[in-house]
C-alpha cells in the first residue's frame, strides 16, 4: 500500500508539472544550475551561456549568445554572484529593494523592438516565491515601457519579473511572461 501511495504522489506531481508547462511541450530535460538549483524544462528550450549568466531561449532569437540586452530574443535570464555586482542601475550592485536588474547606465533598447528605448517603472508586486522546498525567492514585478527615442511616446508595455535568492546568489529575470516558468520554479529542485 504503501508503495502504491508514493507511486501515486510522483504521478499526480508529474501531471502538475506538466499542467504548467507551455502545450506545447512534449518532452522535459534537467537544467542544473549553480547552488545545486535543479530545473525541469521543455527540452525545446536551449540554453546558453556561463555558469554565471546563464539564457534560456523559449522561442525566436536572433543572437542567443548576445548579452543581457540582445532584443528580440524570447527568453529567460538565471543570474549569479558575478552578474549581480554590476546588475543594478549605473553598475552597482544589484539589490532588489533598490530597482530591477538593469546593468545600464542609460536607455537602452527594448526587448521586443530596438528601435525603441526601454524604461522601466516602480514595482508592482512585491513579496515572495518558492523556488523548490525551502527556498523563498524576493519576488517583484516590474512594469516595463517601451518608448520612442525621438519623443518618449509609449509604444508596447511588458512585465520584467524577477525571483531573487540572496543566500545562494541566483536571480531569475523574465521579459517575455515565459509560459510555465512560475511552475517550473516552484517545482524545482536542489541537491543535498
Amino acid at each position: 500500500m504503501m508503495r502504491r501511495t508514493i507511486t501515486l504522489a510522483a504521478v499526480a506531481g508529474a501531471v502538475v508539472l506538466a499542467a504548467q508547462l507551455p502545450a506545447s511541450a512534449t518532452s522535459t530535460a534537467l537544467l542544473r544550475l549553480r547552488g545545486g538549483l535543479t530545473l525541469e524544462i521543455p527540452s525545446s528550450w536551449r540554453v546558453y551561456g556561463t555558469a554565471d549568466r546563464v539564457r534560456v531561449v523559449t522561442g525566436a532569437c536572433a543572437r542567443p549568445n548576445g548579452g543581457y540586452f540582445q532584443t528580440r530574443c524570447d527568453s529567460f535570464w538565471v543570474m549569479g554572484p558575478k552578474a549581480l555586482r554590476t546588475g543594478g542601475e549605473g553598475f552597482r550592485r544589484y539589490d532588489p529593494t533598490q530597482g530591477p536588474y538593469y546593468p545600464a547606465s542609460d536607455v537602452v533598447p527594448c526587448a521586443t523592438n530596438p528601435k525603441h528605448g526601454q524604461v522601466i517603472g516602480k514595482a508592482i508586486v512585491v513579496g515572495y516565491r518558492d523556488i523548490g522546498v525551502a527556498h523563498r525567492a524576493h519576488y517583484r514585478v516590474w512594469p516595463g515601457r517601451c518608448v520612442s527615442y525621438s519623443d518618449a511616446e509609449q509604444k508596447s508595455t511588458f512585465n520584467q519579473r524577477e525571483w531573487y535568492l540572496p543566500k545562494t546568489g541566483i536571480l531569475v529575470v523574465d521579459q517575455w511572461a515565459t509560459p510555465g516558468l512560475a511552475g517550473i520554479l516552484k517545482n524545482a529542485t536542489w541537491d543535498g
